[in-house]
């Protein structure tokens, strides 16, 4: 870990030296005026939080203000919809996971965006693992417990997830067909609506983000029983793998990354990214962050290029194993 994040930090001051060599038109015609960062999903989820920290802090290091605006649907395509749309100035951003970047555009037969021709990228910001929790009354602690409570009565077998055609119903599917259960996703308009009726108790299960779930995790209001990736989080060390747990598949680390929309000026991309590099070396966003479930490590706008394209032939192979048609 102390490797990966010199690594990471040394990435993250040769970025911010390069960027001095940029032209200051862009800062000095920018300044104090408003960035916006689109977030695909509704306040109160994993993407939201990470996205009003790092706002929060880019605000000094740009002086300009930065704001967060929700667009929720879809799994994240309105807002990517919009950034296509959004002139290409560096007043808009989107920050998004892997599932509207990598796999949307793959089960969706007109997303209405591409990200390849249509958006930059502009920084990695964390790798993360998405993570099976249940509800307070449903008593499992495992994955083996919990398909032995779900067969006891059928109702017992709906499973919540952020949005369709996402990584957690591929999950649910396999889930269910490993254990042989009668499992239904259950689709969500974001974290934080599926978060509250699990917190309700209204669903025994959902699957999402490692992020979406620490928190109520670690003050025991649900249970992560299962997270993906290929070795057991730092932060909730007590919760096995699904490989450990005989589930395959899923080893391979979504991320979070900053677009722009194709166009935007090069010496834009060089300071923000610059600045997020900043950012996330500050002690404070680090450890909020890394609590959030993430691993931290800043990739420039090359490094998530290549993540993207890597991660995206992944799931290119997990959907056509799977059978799964684009709707």
């Amino acid at each position: 870990m102390a490797q990966s994040r010199r690594q990471w930090l040394r990435a993250g001051m040769g970025v911010a030296a390069a960027s001095t060599l940029a032209p200051l038109s862009w800062a000095q015609s920018h300044t104090g005026q408003p960035i916006r960062i689109l977030v695909g999903f509704p306040p109160g989820g994993g993407s939201d939080a990470i996205a009003r920290l790092l706002a929060e802090k880019l605000k000094d290091e740009l002086g300009s203000t930065v704001l967060v605006d929700n667009r929720p649907g879809a799994g994240g395509q309105i807002a990517a919809q919009l950034l296509k749309a959004a002139p290409a100035d560096g007043h808009t951003l989107f920050l998004s996971h892997d599932h509207t970047i990598s796999i949307l555009p793959q089960v969706v037969k007109k997303p209405g965006f591409e990200p390849q021709q249509d958006f930059v990228p502009v920084a990695g910001i964390a790798t993360f693992v998405n993570a099976l929790a249940v509800s307070s009354n449903t008593p499992a602690r495992n994955l083996a417990e919990y398909a032995a409570w779900v067969r006891g009565e059928a109702r017992r077998g709906t499973v919540g997830i952020p949005a369709p055609a996402s990584t957690p119903e591929f999950l649910t599917k396999l889930l269910a067909e490993h254990y042989k259960l009668d499992l239904v996703a259950a689709p969500y308009r974001g974290s934080a609506p599926m978060l509250a009726d699990m917190l309700g108790n209204q669903i025994p299960a959902g699957i999402g983000s490692v992020p979406d779930f620490m928190e109520n995790h670690k003050a025991g209001k649900l249970r992560v029983i299962g997270v993906m990736g290929a070795k057991r989080q730092s932060t909730m060390p007590e919760v096995p793998t699904l490989l450990e747990q005989g589930i395959k598949g899923f080893e391979d680390t979504p991320y979070y990354g900053i677009y722009a929309p194709k166009g935007v000026p090069q010496a834009f991309v060089n300071r923000f990214s610059a600045a997020v590099a900043k950012v996330l070396q500050q002690r404070d966003v680090y450890a909020q962050l890394t609590a959030l479930g993430l691993t931290v490590g800043y990739m420039n706008p090359e490094q998530l290029a290549v993540r993207e394209s890597a991660y995206t032939r992944v799931w290119a192979g997990i959907i056509r194993r799977s059978g799964f048609q684009p709707q």
